[in-house]
């Protein structure tokens, strides 16, 4: 919730500064299309949410159209990391499936504030919707077995795996991916957008802003508490690419 609030803050005084902006004018320099990648940190992820992939074209001097592809890992808010006692390794206790979701999107960015060569900020409002596809892997972790020197590995159930001194850690990585189960859903998106780049060729920035993922029913990653069909995200989105 902290963390929520924080980005609520610096969201709102981005757009303020990004309103405030938009009545500067500029000489600006011309581009018609550009490429950026992203790293992203939202309210429903890790220390990194996921990557960000966005082409874009001008439609006129202030519209550009978009397709963003973004591949996320979605995080349980009572997801609980546990240390266990056997081997010390960290495993989430509690959780039984992960979610990764692929975002395919479609929109536009509205040029607010056009930057000129070399200095200066260009800012845009971004907004977009589309599909998203919702992989629904089952979470493995390894347990004690017939004796101290046999484990086993299987998905995470809290009617059987009561005991957390029992598990030894988590399984092995993408165990279990085969298994994945596809649930389908939408998003939206709308955001500011800043590119501080120096270099005409290249774009350097960020963006803030809101995203709604919603799936056609629950999607159950921690069987003990509430889950959730629909996922409301703040986020911030560090990116880099090239423009011509």
């Amino acid at each position: 919730m902290k963390g929520q609030i924080r980005i609520s803050a610096i969201f709102v005084l981005l757009s303020a500064f990004a309103l405030s902006a938009s009545a500067q004018t500029q000489d600006s320099y011309d581009y018609e299309s550009e490429f950026t990648w992203g790293i992203n940190k939202n309210t429903y992820g890790g220390l990194i949410g996921g990557f960000v992939f966005k082409k874009a074209r001008k439609i006129n001097d202030r519209l550009l159209e978009t397709y963003g592809l973004e591949l996320m890992n979605v995080k349980h808010p009572q997801e609980s990391r546990e240390n266990s006692t056997s081997t010390g390794n960290f495993f989430l206790y509690g959780k039984s499936n992960y979610l990764y979701a692929i975002r395919l999107q479609y929109g536009r960015d509205l040029i607010l504030f056009k930057k000129a060569p070399q200095q200066g900020v260009e800012i845009k409002f971004v907004s977009a919707i589309g599909p998203t596809i919702g992989i629904v892997a089952p979470y493995y972790i390894e347990l004690r077995g017939s004796s101290d020197f046999v484990t086993i590995r299987e998905q995470y159930d809290p009617k059987k795996h009561t005991q957390p001194s029992d598990i030894y850690g988590p399984g092995r990585l993408f165990e279990g991916l085969g298994e994945s189960k596809i649930k389908l859903g939408a998003n939206a998106k709308a955001a500011i957008n800043f590119e501080l780049g120096t270099i005409k060729s290249q774009v350097t920035g960020f963006e803030a802003g809101f995203l709604l993922d919603a799936y056609t029913s629950k999607i159950v990653m921690v069987p003990t508490a509430e889950n959730y069909a629909i996922y409301p995200t703040l986020f911030f989105t560090l990116f880099y690419g090239s423009r011509k």
